[in-house]
């Protein structure tokens, strides 16, 4: 048994993460902290993604997505994005690049992405995505994982 997980595994240091996905006409975004590069060449980002989520679906069925970065004022929209919500895209403003998933306008950055495969993971899916497109669009430091407390609700998950 591991001894205060939650607390240990929050030491491992990443950001915390928009993904906007999209089968062509419907779209949806939620929140990531399980994102890494994988490859330089080509250009490759591995996603973590819950498969019982409707973003699952979409991604599946569209097969692109946008990673954006979020800043360390943008909590709340990773709160907001983080849960389930009818129309919870309403009220942001979006653009798009290349593959046409919804890419947040607020955010630090974005990488525009196709999926290139799936892999098993646990209770999760990873999503290996080859970088299409991506842009600086504001200043700021990223959000950090660490910084979101037990807005993912890991504390009951360990137990």
């Amino acid at each position: 048994m591991i001894e205060n997980p939650e607390a240990l595994f929050k030491q491992i240091s990443h950001g915390v993460y928009l993904i906007g996905v999209s089968d062509g006409e419907r779209q949806n975004a939620f929140t990531a902290a399980w994102v890494m590069q994988v490859s330089f060449n080509p250009p490759l980002l591995a996603i973590s993604i819950n498969p019982e989520h409707y973003s699952y679906r979409l991604l599946q069925a569209g097969g692109v997505c946008t990673v954006n970065i979020l800043g360390q004022n943008q909590y709340a929209i990773a709160e907001h994005f983080g849960c389930s919500a009818k129309d919870k895209m309403a009220g942001f403003k979006w653009q798009k690049d290349k593959t046409g998933a919804p890419i947040l306008s607020d955010s630090l950055a974005y990488f525009d992405c196709q999926v290139s495969h799936y892999t098993d993971a646990g209770d999760h899916k990873i999503a290996v995505c080859k970088v299409i497109a991506a842009a600086r669009l504001n200043e700021g430091r990223p959000l950090l994982y660490s910084q979101t407390g037990d807005m993912d609700g890991s504390s009951e998950i360990y137990k």
